[in-house]
């Protein structure tokens, strides 16, 4: 459905000192640094599948986005999405794909989301029939009631962003480009918005590309990962692939029916956090099963979880170690 072959972006951008004497100067000559907001990456994408798109700021992932969506014109490189270049804007990849980033909007302040689906309707050429089943389908999944008919300055923000998803699959797109979706949400609505995108790829088998720093809706949705860091390719793979190649690790979370010194845990392992009502414990892999079993027959253990590290700890390592990998080749 996707494919990226050695895909490039590059920038020239004016660079000059502060002041009034450089601006004059900078009329008639210019100083130009070319950044490189993708760098040769490539990856392919099979119909239906979840990926998630990661990075640290600035890595590229927008960018990314934009070129598969048609916005921007890539400085090099082959991409297509179900068979098309997107920069050639052609009708009918349009009404393919939908592009939602969670700090724009497409809803009009003052009108109800209701007219935005409608406008969508007219733009997309929906039928009729299909436009009402999708918006019934939409607002019974997203749990809209009465919102699409409030004016949308009246909305809170997971509202309108419930609205904004409805909004932009009016069409029922086949690929999904979703840049930040749940940015500023509250815990709740990021599960609603979740479990909506989940849905909607399981019944129509979309494709998904997600982008988010919230390491929670990349575990909820997205079995494979591409981890892009400076604008080239850092990782593609398995979520539980990449935990185990980088923090292969374990966490036992212990928690005590009665308080515990911090000098009963000596010898478990790797003490990451602890409280007199539970502790962190870190062993490597092998030996979980003989820590489970001391600390189960040593301490007063009311209950006790197994955990992989922190993805958000994973992804720090991953970065650490790419860019080490690239300044000892330079």
């Amino acid at each position: 459905m996707i494919s990226v072959q050695n895909l490039r972006k590059h920038y020239k951008v004016h660079k000059r000192a502060p002041g009034l004497a450089a601006a004059v100067r900078s009329l008639v000559r210019r100083t130009y640094s070319t950044v490189k907001a993708v760098d040769g990456i490539s990856f392919e994408i099979a119909a239906g599948e979840r990926v998630g798109f990661l990075g640290p700021n600035g890595a590229g992932k927008t960018t990314t986005l934009k070129v598969l969506s048609g916005l921007l014109y890539p400085s090099d490189g082959v991409a297509t999405v179900d068979g098309h270049t997107p920069h050639r804007r052609e009708e009918a990849f349009l009404k393919k794909i939908m592009l939602v980033m969670g700090q724009k909007q497409q809803l009009i302040w003052d009108l109800p989301p209701s007219d935005t689906f409608e406008l969508n309707r007219a733009i997309y050429d929906v039928p009729m029939a299909q436009y009402r089943e999708t918006v019934r389908e939409l607002t019974e999944l997203l749990e809209l009631g009465d919102l699409i008919d409030k004016p949308t300055r009246q909305l809170s923000l997971g509202e309108r962003m419930k609205c904004e998803l409805a909004a932009a699959l009016i069409h029922r797109p086949k690929v999904l480009f979703l840049d930040e979706p749940t940015i500023g949400l509250d815990v709740a609505m990021q599960v609603t918005i979740r479990n909506f995108i989940k849905a909607y790829n399981e019944r129509y088998g979309a494709t998904l590309i997600l982008t988010s720093h919230y390491m929670d809706d990349v575990v909820a949705l997205c079995p494979r990962i591409i981890v892009i860091d400076k604008g080239r390719l850092s990782y593609d793979g398995g979520l539980d692939e990449l935990v185990r190649k980088v923090r292969p690790e374990k966490r036992l979370v212990l928690t005590f029916g009665s308080e515990v010194r911090q000098d009963a845990l000596g010898g478990l392992g790797k003490v990451v956090s602890q409280s007199p009502q539970q502790a962190i414990i870190q062993v490597p892999q092998d030996a979980v099963n003989q820590t489970v079993s001391r600390a189960l027959g040593t301490l007063p253990v009311e209950d006790l979880t197994v955990e992989n590290a922190p993805l958000e700890e994973v992804m720090s390592e991953l970065f650490s170690r790419s860019r080490a990998a690239r300044e000892a080749v330079s």
